[in-house]
């Protein structure tokens, strides 16, 4: 749980940039392919991310309203990565206009249950390595290249001249 705001800030600005990585090697050509019929789609996947900003940013008071509530995906993977951008930035421009750290204890509703602030920005965090994690094996199963978000990923220790970690 998050118990400064500007904690949240540093990790979210990474955590874009690696969301932001990883949305970028996706293809038109494989952004739609299900690897099983149980798993979701790359493009589904991503605007699941990008949606759950304005969904939990409005359910939290952060937001009036949630603007992607029942919006259809994007036509291109390239308005995927622009939304989630532009709603990326809106979340961290919004969460210290509205929020403060001492704020940060404070619960609201959510989902049925009360959550503190501070876990409502942890949660947010949380759930977009989890669905990039996913990503990253449906990416591998579609042949995608993997970039490394928190580490080399095999495409870079090769680029590196190095064999690739097992």
């Amino acid at each position: 749980m998050y118990r400064h705001i500007q904690d949240f800030l540093n990790d979210w600005k990474n955590e874009e940039s690696n969301t932001v990585k990883i949305f970028s090697e996706i293809t038109e050509e494989t952004k739609s392919q299900k690897i099983n019929e149980n798993v979701r789609s790359l493009e589904r996947l991503a605007w699941h991310i990008t949606h759950t900003i304005t969904e939990m940013g409005s359910k939290a008071g952060l937001f009036e309203s949630d603007p992607l509530e029942d919006q259809p995906i994007p036509a291109t993977f390239t308005e995927i990565i622009e939304a989630y951008k532009r709603n990326s930035a809106l979340l961290a421009q919004t969460v210290p206009s509205k929020w403060t750290d001492s704020s940060l204890e404070d619960e609201v509703p959510m989902y049925g249950e009360n959550w503190k602030k501070g876990n409502i920005l942890s949660i947010l965090i949380g759930h977009e390595a989890h669905h990039r994690s996913q990503m990253t094996i449906i990416m591998r199963m579609l042949g995608l290249s993997v970039p490394g978000l928190y580490g080399p990923s095999k495409e870079e220790w090769i680029a590196y001249g190095m064999p690739a970690m097992e």
